[in-house]
């Protein structure tokens, strides 16, 4: 069963991406590298191992914000991942990723459209070419 199709916690079935800008609070980088090393980030919540991939997808910019795409199921943005993502993060901004008229999901075409889409990984890809690798700058970092 895949990641999309595991979201069923959450109160609101609707999926949505989001694009996810963040900074590492002062003090959590060591740590964040120990959670994600040690697959402990988000555990507990019904995400999964979804914050360890969001964190190999992960880009970080010149001003050290990292951005990601995020799916989520919840009624408001983040509801489940928020308190994990806080206990390292200081989430800056939190906006779709698409226009949800484009959303097969959203716009009533095809439910549960976001458990087969493959526009994350078309976000994902176009994020890539941005800014550095999240992951490769944290580690090196704390080297």
């Amino acid at each position: 069963m895949g990641y999309a199709a595991r979201r069923v916690g959450c109160q609101k079935l609707l999926g949505m991406r989001y694009l996810v800008k963040a900074r590492v609070k002062s003090g959590r980088e060591p740590h964040l590298v120990r959670a994600i090393d040690d697959a402990t980030l988000g555990k507990g919540s019904i995400a999964g191992d979804e914050y360890l991939h969001n964190m190999e997808q992960a880009r970080v910019n010149d001003q050290d914000v990292a951005t990601w795409v995020e799916t989520c199921f919840c009624d408001q943005p983040l509801a489940e991942e928020r308190p994990y993502w806080e206990e390292y993060f200081e989430l800056l901004s939190v906006k779709d990723a698409h226009s949800r008229r484009n959303c097969r999901h959203e716009n009533g075409t095809e439910p549960w459209a976001c458990c087969d889409c493959d526009c994350t990984k078309r976000l994902e890809e176009r994020l890539a070419t941005q800014g550095t690798s999240f992951s490769a700058t944290l580690r090196a970092s704390n080297d």
